[in-house]
């Protein structure tokens, strides 16, 4: 299952509170289980596909992109209240997920990630033998 806090995510609402605007914006997502795979959305309006980068390492999922500015280099930029630059979420995954089978697509600014519940991890039945009666017990 997916671990629901995030100890860098108050760091973020802080530096973007000390610095202000002009620092790049957390990656807002959502995340929720839909049978054997848990879903996780992440809003990445404006960014290059080529810049999204996802690593996983000892269960803990990092995801990197970057949005450049459309102005050409040496416009005068009257307004830039849009977040560019690079932005990093990490997730911190459970045991019991399959981190060899993630699905990733980008489709209308949206990253999203499939990642399949492991097979040891799901329930099974378990068939007791002997005596007269068969019974099935679920574990």
């Amino acid at each position: 299952m997916l671990m629901r806090t995030d100890p860098f995510r108050e760091l973020d609402r802080l530096t973007q509170q000390v610095f202000g605007p002009d620092r790049p914006a957390a990656m807002q997502m959502d995340a929720y289980r839909s049978g054997d795979d848990f879903i996780v959305h992440f809003d990445l309006p404006g960014i290059d596909p080529e810049t999204i980068d996802l690593d996983i390492e000892r269960n803990v999922l990092t995801v990197r992109a970057e949005r450049r500015s459309p102005a050409p280099e040496g416009a005068e930029v009257i307004v830039a209240e849009r977040p560019s630059g690079p932005c990093t979420r990490q997730l911190f995954l459970g045991e019991t997920l399959d981190t060899e089978r993630i699905d990733a697509s980008y489709a209308a600014g949206v990253l999203t990630l499939r990642i399949p519940v492991a097979e040891q991890a799901k329930p099974r039945r378990i068939h007791i033998t002997g005596g007269d009666d068969h019974k099935q017990l679920q574990t």
